[in-house]
């Protein structure tokens, strides 16, 4: 695939002369997922970018050849008292504006090599997932505040965890309020970058991060509950919700693609005997998810670290309920824009997320699975798709009924929602 892009570009004959300066939204081309599942170049806008070049506008910054260290032997680290200083000893080579390349066709701007290819597409997947948000779950713009600086290809090392540097991933790294789009080795059939899902999916997180988080680079509830002795349930359950919203998320863009909702998102970056797998684990349009003996008792039971790995499993269950209930009756817009609602809402009849977790910050084992529920719950107004939300959650969580209680409201589940029969009922927690 990328040797063809690369010789697509050749045969257009001409080296870029003097660099572009065109008006916003800029026609250029991308690589974009087709109809027959490659990647092809594709004419789209750009419509937030105020520098082609250097690929910085209002929803991304693109910067180049960083280099992002954490360990926690670092002295500088362990010296930081704020948040800015953190984020600084982390960053142990700022890097440099990147410098994209063109060939002007007819006003229309291909890039001349691959980088500007990857760079570009990471940069209109970002503003798909902007738009994303602030169309589909109503998200006013002074909301997303600043530009998110997003580091291409950094050396991002975790000594804690390998000696080198991480490869194949995008993440949004809270620490340091980015995007880090990393080099790829093993998925050379769609690195992350060009995958629209993974991209959405990672800016999910994001907006989980300034609402249900409060914005904070290092959430209260987080971090006061992963650091606390003994088990952390409260933490555990709050990464589940980030991964499986995320999931639910990145389905929900895919529907407003030219090839339409794709429930296996993962699949064009995710492939073959070892990588594969991977895709039909977090695929949502399976209907047979349920939760266990094992994994609930790990949710109540493990720390955030022994729960590692376990939170995209859950997150997965409940992803796919919600997305049970929004197909079902129709609503899935309606649904996607209840869930962004319940982060955060100072109303105390319905408070969101973040409230939750503040009013239990000195017990987690109060922020249950049917608290964290209860919240989405409680936004949404429409009556059948409230029913179709509780007996999925009911059902495929093994949420008793009884727990999924309201503020104001004792029977926050309409008299109708009875729960489903897909998952063999659980004994008593």
């Amino acid at each position: 695939m990328l040797r063809t892009v690369i010789a697509t570009t050749a045969v257009l004959g001409l080296a870029a002369g003097c660099a572009p300066d065109p008006q916003t939204p800029v026609k250029i081309r991308a690589l974009v997922l087709s109809g027959n599942g490659q990647y092809v170049p594709e004419e789209v806008e750009l419509k937030t970018v105020d520098d082609i070049v250097g690929l910085s506008g209002t929803v991304a910054d693109i910067h180049g050849g960083a280099r992002i260290v954490y360990d926690s032997r670092d002295q500088a680290l362990a010296e930081a008292t704020t948040a800015e200083a953190f984020a600084a000893a982390l960053l142990k080579g700022e890097g440099r504006d990147v410098a994209a390349n063109y060939i002007n066709q007819d006003d229309v701007l291909w890039p001349a090599d691959f980088h500007t290819w990857n760079m570009v597409t990471a940069y209109y997947n970002l503003e798909r997932a902007f738009d994303y948000f602030r169309e589909v779950t109503n998200i006013p713009v002074a909301d997303f505040k600043k530009p998110v600086k997003t580091y291409y290809f950094p050396e991002f090392v975790l000594a804690d965890i390998q000696p080198g540097p991480l490869k194949d991933n995008a993440l949004y790294f809270s620490a340091m309020e980015s995007f880090l789009v990393l080099p790829f080795d093993q998925l050379q059939r769609a690195p992350l970058s060009i995958n629209a899902g993974v991209i959405t999916h990672e800016y999910s997180h994001r907006i989980f991060n300034l609402k249900a988080y409060g914005g904070s680079p290092f959430p209260e509830a987080l971090i006061s509950w992963s650091t606390a002795g003994g088990p952390n349930p409260g933490a555990n359950i709050l990464k589940s919700f980030d991964e499986g919203l995320a999931d639910l998320h990145a389905y929900g863009a895919t529907c407003r693609s030219k090839n339409g909702c794709d429930t296996r998102f993962l699949s064009s970056s995710f492939h073959g005997p070892e990588q594969g797998p991977l895709a039909d684990e977090r695929d949502l349009a399976k209907t047979d998810r349920c939760i266990d003996d094992s994994l609930r008792d790990s949710l109540r039971d493990s720390s955030l670290s022994q729960f590692s790995g376990k939170e995209y499993r859950v997150g997965t269950i409940l992803a796919s309920a919600l997305y049970q209930a929004g197909e079902s009756t129709g609503q899935r817009d309606i649904l996607l824009r209840s869930i962004v609602a319940a982060y955060n809402d100072e109303n105390t009849a319905t408070p969101g997320i973040l409230q939750l977790t503040r009013r239990y910050l000195g017990d987690q084992s109060k922020f249950t699975m049917a608290v964290a529920a209860g919240a989405i719950i409680s936004h949404v107004t429409d009556l059948r798709l409230k029913e179709a939300v509780c007996n999925e959650l009911m059902d495929h969580l093994q949420i008793p009924r009884d727990q999924l209680v309201g503020t104001t409201n004792p029977n926050l589940c309409p008299p109708s929602a009875a729960g489903g029969t897909t998952c063999p009922r659980l004994g008593a927690d």
